[in-house]
């Protein structure tokens, strides 16, 4: 526990085998197997979801490819803007809620994916708020999962038929963030409404004092370079492959959603409770986003997380 702990905290690898002296091989194997509870752990909790608006980002990681022998650490790391590899992100503004991470390149098939599984842990009929930065592919993810293939009608008695295409539901409502650099120095930012009006789209956001920005998912951001090692900013620490990473963001994302509290989301006491000693009395209450989002109402351990028993869901029969 204490050493998934320390991993959870933003530790490497190898520095929480030399502070427990253990095998680094063998820290990586309690990774892998904690890993595979993690995944079904989130996988229970992270269903039926009504959520109001979603914010989705992507950041740059580097992984170490030794098999292939394609470059060395040192060329890893002077390449490392220039990564195939992304963390993508999904999570809910209001209640801080990690919804999905994954890994994977910088393309099409990835933000299908991603807006894939959101769509899965979504409650029937819920279409949110969707805000990204300026990737096209997003745009084309949404409205293949959130539309509808029409066919028109023909004008005319005469020639090609009118090809069939995809149109969006009247719910959705998608903007873009879209930032200019210019020697890698932010020079500008313009807010593009690509699905729904841009009324409709403040009004969601006016409840919540906010307007478009993918403020909250960029500081996400920053919570996993901080406790993800391998993907931290100028750092040596780097993954081996796919598959290690996202051991660890499989640790992140329940760490993040039940275990870790956040001092935003805390809640004050309706009576303030006597605390031992001669401190101050307690008026705030911890609280977690899965706390926030509806879906526990107390905060989680880690060690309760790891030896939670999670109940079958009914699986697709094999025919």
């Amino acid at each position: 526990m204490r050493v998934l702990a320390c991993l959870a905290e933003g530790l490497g690898i190898r520095a929480t085998a030399r502070v427990f002296e253990v095998a680094p091989n063998t820290v990586l194997q309690w990774l892998v197997e904690a890993a595979e509870q993690l995944r079904a752990f989130s996988a229970y909790f992270l269903c039926d979801l009504h959520l109001k608006q979603l914010q989705l980002d992507e950041l740059y990681a580097v992984l170490r490819d030794l098999k292939a022998g394609e470059i060395s650490d040192d060329e890893a790391i002077k390449r490392l803007e220039r990564s195939p590899y992304w963390v993508w992100t999904v999570m809910d503004p209001t209640s801080k809620l990690l919804v999905a991470v994954d890994v994977g390149s910088r393309t099409l098939a990835m933000a299908q994916h991603m807006v894939h599984q959101v769509t899965q842990r979504l409650a029937p009929g819920c279409v949110p708020l969707f805000l990204t930065d300026g990737l096209k592919d997003y745009a084309t993810a949404l409205l293949t999962h959130c539309g509808q293939w029409m066919h028109p009608e023909r004008r005319q008695d005469k020639g090609p038929r009118p090809k069939p295409h995809w149109r969006p539901l009247p719910e959705l409502l998608y903007a873009q963030v879209v930032k200019s650099y210019r020697r890698r120095r932010l020079v500008g930012v313009t807010h593009r409404v690509v699905f729904g009006t841009q009324l409709a789209i403040e009004q969601i956001l006016a409840t919540c004092g906010w307007t478009i920005n993918t403020a909250f998912v960029e500081r996400l951001n920053l919570d996993l370079r901080q406790r993800v090692a391998a993907i931290g900013r100028r750092v040596n620490t780097l993954c081996q492959g796919e598959t290690g990473l996202r051991d660890q963001l499989a640790l992140f994302q329940v760490y993040h959603n039940f275990v870790l509290p956040h001092a935003s989301l805390r809640q004050r006491l309706l009576l303030p409770e006597a605390t031992n000693g001669r401190g101050s009395a307690k008026i705030w209450r911890p609280c977690t986003p899965a706390m926030a989002a509806g879906l526990t109402d107390h905060v989680w351990s880690l060690k309760a997380v790891l030896l939670y028993r999670v109940p079958p869901w009914p699986q697709a029969q094999a025919r």
